[in-house]
Parts: structure tokens; C-alpha cells; sequence
């Protein structure tokens, strides 16, 4: 699986949840939190997301989507013990690849008062492929791969691939 297929797949984890972090303002976001609401949400540092899409399910065009709740420390550290499945995608496979991808998230913490705190958020990643008709629900999630690369990495690749990444996005 190239870069390119990797971006593919996680561009809706990019789409609202890293919009969301990189504003920094804790207001208004649809995450959990231990304790009370920071002022400023955890912003994810990562510049490729880690989802990958399993090749075989990929090559059978399945789609779903899995919405993970992550518990993030006061240093920005995944606690991954911690890490489960909210909602299933109904997809075995797609349910641990986005499990392991987490693992790999890396973000600066929430803070309040200018104090790092730890959060739990609810993550959801988007399996999605782009000769497949789109699922309910999925005006949200940009097919386009132009926009797609843009999303997730401005200098990634923008060749074409085989099987690409998997999408997420931050919600309630």
C-alpha cells in the first residue's frame, strides 16, 4: 500500500478532527473529557495519520467505519490500554486496523488555565474506497483525491494508488 492510498483512507480523521485541534480553542468541540472541559483542545501533531486499510477488504471495495474512544495524558501520550471501540464498523478487520493505527497518534495535550490535562475523546475513522458507491451519511467526507491530499499532507504524493488510508473525523 503506497502514501497515497494511506492518505486516501485517513482523510476524514484530517477533515474534522485536526481542523478542529489545530484551532487550539477547546469551544464548542464535541469531545470528552476527564474532569471538566479544557479551554484548549489536544491538537494532533501527527502529519500522516497512521490508519491503513486492510488490502483484502480494500481489493473487496467493503466500507465502514469505526469510531474509537482515545484517552490522551497530560503529555500528549495515547494511553493504549485505554484505547476501545466505541462503535464497530461490523468489520473485524477494520475495526483493528483502526485500533492499531492509534497507537501511533501524537498530540500536544488539552490544557486549561494554561495546564496540560488528559482527555478521552471519541474518534471516528472512515474506511471509505474510491471506486465504491458512497455510504449514508458520507456528503461530509470529500472523494476528490486533490482534496483528499491536501487534507491530510500538502507535500504528499498526489500519484495515484491501489488501496488508500483511512479516514477519521472527531464527533460527539
Amino acid at each position: 500500500m503506497n502514501k497515497y492510498m494511506r492518505q486516501f483512507v485517513v482523510a476524514g480523521l484530517a477533515l474534522a478532527f485536526v481542523a478542529a485541534c489545530k484551532n487550539g480553542d477547546g469551544s464548542g468541540l464535541p469531545f470528552q473529557t476527564v474532569g471538566k472541559q479544557p479551554d484548549i483542545a489536544p491538537v494532533m501533531l501527527n502529519k500522516e495519520l497512521p490508519f491503513r486499510y486492510p488490502p483484502a477488504l480494500y481489493a473487496q471495495k467493503v466500507q465502514g467505519n469505526v469510531t474509537l474512544r482515545i484517552f490522551i495524558d497530560r503529555e500528549g501520550a495515547i494511553v493504549a490500554d485505554s484505547t476501545r471501540i466505541a462503535e464497530t464498523s461490523g468489520f473485524t478487520a477494520l475495526d483493528s486496523a483502526a485500533m492499531k493505527g492509534s497507537r501511533d497518534l501524537k498530540f500536544e495535550p488539552a490544557k486549561t488555565q494554561g495546564i496540560p490535562v488528559p482527555v478521552s475523546i471519541l474518534l471516528p475513522v472512515f474506511f471509505r474506497h474510491p471506486d465504491a458507491p458512497p455510504l449514508a451519511g458520507d456528503s461530509i467526507i470529500p472523494r476528490d483525491s486533490s482534496t483528499v491530499t491536501k487534507t491530510t499532507d500538502s507535500a504528499a504524493s498526489k500519484a495515484p494508488a491501489k488501496a488508500p488510508p483511512a479516514k477519521a473525523t472527531k464527533t460527539r
